[in-house]
C-alpha cells in the first residue's frame, strides 16, 4: 500500500529525513517508532504534502505521490490523523465529522458519520456539543473519526495515546486494533513503545531522521540496543 524510499525532508536550511525507508503492506500495522525530536512528525507532513518532499520516492496504492497537493493526497485515500488532535474547537462534534468528508466520501456521509458513532458510541451523544468541551479522549476519538469520514485506504496515526490517562491509552491501542480487524491499514506513529509492538506485526525505529532498526514487532522487541536505549535494560 505504502512504499518510502530513500525520503528527504526538513525545514528551510535543515535536513531532518535523511533517507527514509518504510513499507506498510495490505491490512497491516506498522508502527514508526522513535523519542521527540527524531522526525516522525516530519515523516507525516511529507508523507500528507504539508511539507514538500527533498528526494527520494513516496508511492502509495501503485501512485506516485511526491509533489501531490495535500488535497490530491487526501483525495487518493491517505488518511493522516495528526499529533494533538486539531479538531476544530468552536464546531459541533457532527461539523467536525462531517468536515472529514470534504475532500473523499462525501457521496456516503450519512453512512460513515454512522459508522462511526457506531464505533465510537460516546460521539453519538455529543453530536451537538462543541468539540472544544470535549475530554481529551473523546476528542482523539473524534480526530480519528474525522479521519474515517474519508473512506481511508491507509491511516496515519500520529501519537493518538499523548496525553492520555493510562486507562484511555489502553482503550485507544484496542480501538486501533479493531480498525485494523476490519482490514484498514495503519501506521501506526508513537513514542509508546511496548503497547504499540504489540500491536503492530512490524515495526522501524527513527533516530536522527534515519531508521536505526527495523523488523517484524518480535525482532524489533528482543533487539537488545532497542532494550537498552527504550526499556533500561
Amino acid at each position: 500500500m505504502l512504499e518510502i524510499a530513500g525520503l528527504r525532508a526538513g525545514y528551510g536550511g535543515t535536513e531532518v529525513l535523511r533517507g527514509i525507508d518504510i513499507r506498510v503492506g495490505p491490512g497491516e500495522i506498522v508502527a514508526v517508532l522513535g523519542a521527540n525530536g527524531v522526525g516522525k512528525t516530519t515523516l507525516n507532513k511529507a508523507l500528507s504534502g504539508v511539507i514538500p518532499v527533498r528526494g527520494g520516492t513516496v508511492r502509495f496504492d501503485g501512485q506516485a505521490l511526491a509533489g501531490r497537493s495535500s488535497a490530491a493526497i487526501v483525495a487518493a485515500g491517505l488518511i493522516h490523523v495528526p499529533e494533538g488532535r486539531r479538531i476544530f474547537p468552536d464546531m459541533s462534534v457532527r461539523e467536525n465529522l462531517e468536515l472529514g468528508s470534504y475532500r473523499r466520501g462525501k457521496a456516503d456521509r450519512a453512512a460513515n458519520l454512522e459508522r462511526v458513532f457506531a464505533t465510537f458510541g460516546r460521539l453519538r451523544e455529543r453530536t451537538a456539543q462543541l468539540a472544544g468541551t470535549l475530554s481529551g479522549g473523546e476528542q482523539q476519538m473524534l480526530a480519528i473519526g474525522r479521519g474515517l469520514m474519508g473512506e481511508p485506504k491507509l491511516l496515519i496515526l500520529d501519537e493518538p495515546s499523548l496525553g492520555l490517562s493510562p486507562l484511555l491509552v489502553e482503550e485507544m491501542f484496542a480501538l486501533v486494533g479493531r480498525l485494523n480487524a476490519d482490514g484498514l491499514p495503519i501506521l501506526l506513529v508513537e513514542q509508546n513503545v511496548l503497547q504499540s509492538l504489540d500491536l503492530a506485526s512490524r515495526a522501524y525505529i527513527l533516530e536522527n531522521g534515519a531508521v536505526s532498526m527495523s523488523g517484524t514487532a518480535d525482532e524489533v522487541r528482543a533487539n537488545p540496543d532497542l532494550r537498552r536505549a527504550y526499556l533500561g535494560l
